[in-house]
């Protein structure tokens, strides 16, 4: 019995000394290399698709192309806050984009589907801290719709500064 235990225990302790010496010969950062090829990767992608796309499916592209980018950053926040290095107020700092990146995503679907609901027509809403873009896809310009669509904006989110532009569909 004793020397079940004792093999055991070697193994355990062989275990964990490959383990640290691993631990310890591994880059600091991985992940943000990882991140920075994927943003990369996504930034060429994203270029040659917009390119290529037609206008019907320019709105879904630009929506998959905020939507990477803002992946991206959320990632280089995350790893800010699984970082050693950083200070507590960093990783705090990191915390409040991320949930400010996410609370924006959330208003501009909201948006987007109140748009849709009141005007009958695909919006594409890019939100930033301190203005709203909206635009529309219509063959005409409506002053009464884009009036409707800044009132809406505006009861939503409580922002003044309301862009609207209307694209043609083609």
């Amino acid at each position: 019995m004793v020397k079940k235990q004792t093999v055991w225990l070697l193994t355990m302790l062989s275990l964990v000394v490959v383990l640290s010496v691993y631990y310890v010969t591994t880059p600091d950062s991985p992940r943000s290399n990882v991140a920075s090829t994927v943003e990369q990767a996504a930034k060429k992608g994203a270029s040659k698709e917009t390119a290529k796309s037609s206008g019907s499916d320019m709105f879904v592209d630009l929506r998959l192309q905020m939507d990477d980018q803002r992946s991206a950053m959320k990632a280089e926040l995350r790893d800010m806050m699984t970082s050693g290095t950083a200070t507590a107020e960093q990783k705090n700092e990191a915390y409040q984009k991320i949930q400010q990146i996410q609370e924006m995503e959330a208003k501009e679907k909201l948006l987007e589907t109140l748009i849709k609901s009141k005007v009958s027509k695909d919006a594409l809403v890019r939100a930033e801290s301190n203005s709203v873009k909206v635009t529309l896809k219509s063959e005409k310009q409506s002053a009464s719709e884009a009036n409707t669509i800044i009132q809406l904006v505006r009861g939503e989110t409580g922002i003044r500064d309301v862009n609207v532009q209307f694209d043609p569909a083609k």
